[in-house]
């Protein structure tokens, strides 16, 4: 039985009140959470669209380069 299954069914052994009390406790529990991880949202999002943006560009040809390629050298 998962963690939130176990919960639930206490939970459901409680009266209204206290099932009020609880949801309370788990709103504030999710608000600190998120007041520590800010960017949690952000970085997800940003792993998501490297993965897209990289995905399938193993598999193309990459042009190959040489020194006449160059427009200009430094020197």
């Amino acid at each position: 039985m998962t963690t939130v299954e176990q919960i639930n069914q206490q939970v459901q052994k409680l009266p209204e009140p206290f099932q009020r009390e609880i949801l309370n406790f788990v709103e504030f529990l999710t608000l600190k959470f998120f007041k520590r991880n800010p960017r949690q949202d952000d970085v997800l999002w940003s792993q998501f669209s490297l993965t897209e943006a990289m995905r399938d560009l193993e598999n193309e040809d990459s042009p190959s380069y040489n020194e006449s390629d160059l427009k200009e050298k430094w020197q």
